[in-house]
């Protein structure tokens, strides 16, 4: 029984840690900071991970985007409140890179194009939504 209370403060311990090792910001439709109350998003940034999310107030995941060293850099996911994917793309270093593609709802795509350097290049070709 003792190991067993000192294995459940353990693991409530960790649990803490965790919890506490992010931050959350409430953001209005724009993505800028408000409160709680007139928030439309909300961010978590973990202090020690590699992937910030973003959700929309219903809890559902709205965003996620690599990152490290206080930056963007990674993988780019951006959904529609259903689950589906709206936008993916990639970060180097802060800015956008490489292939973007953006997607209607039913999943056919919308926008595909190139960055570099965050910098849209090339031609960028948009999809009707019918074909």
């Amino acid at each position: 029984m003792k190991a067993f209370i000192k294995l459940l403060s353990i693991l409530i311990f960790f649990f803490t840690i965790t919890i506490s090792a992010q931050k959350t910001t409430w953001l209005d439709a724009d993505l800028k900071e408000t409160n709680k109350a007139k928030s439309y998003y909300y961010k978590v940034v973990p202090t020690d991970g590699n992937e910030v999310k973003y959700y929309y107030k219903s809890g559902n995941v709205f965003r996620k985007i690599g990152y490290s060293k206080g930056r963007y850099d990674g993988v780019f996911s951006e959904f529609y409140e259903s689950g589906e994917l709206r936008t993916s793309g990639t970060y180097v270093d802060g800015l956008e890179e490489g292939v973007w593609k953006t997607y209607y709802k039913n999943g056919k795509n919308k926008e595909k194009g190139k960055y570099t350097k965050g910098e849209k290049v090339g031609v960028w070709k948009t999809f009707y939504k019918n074909f």
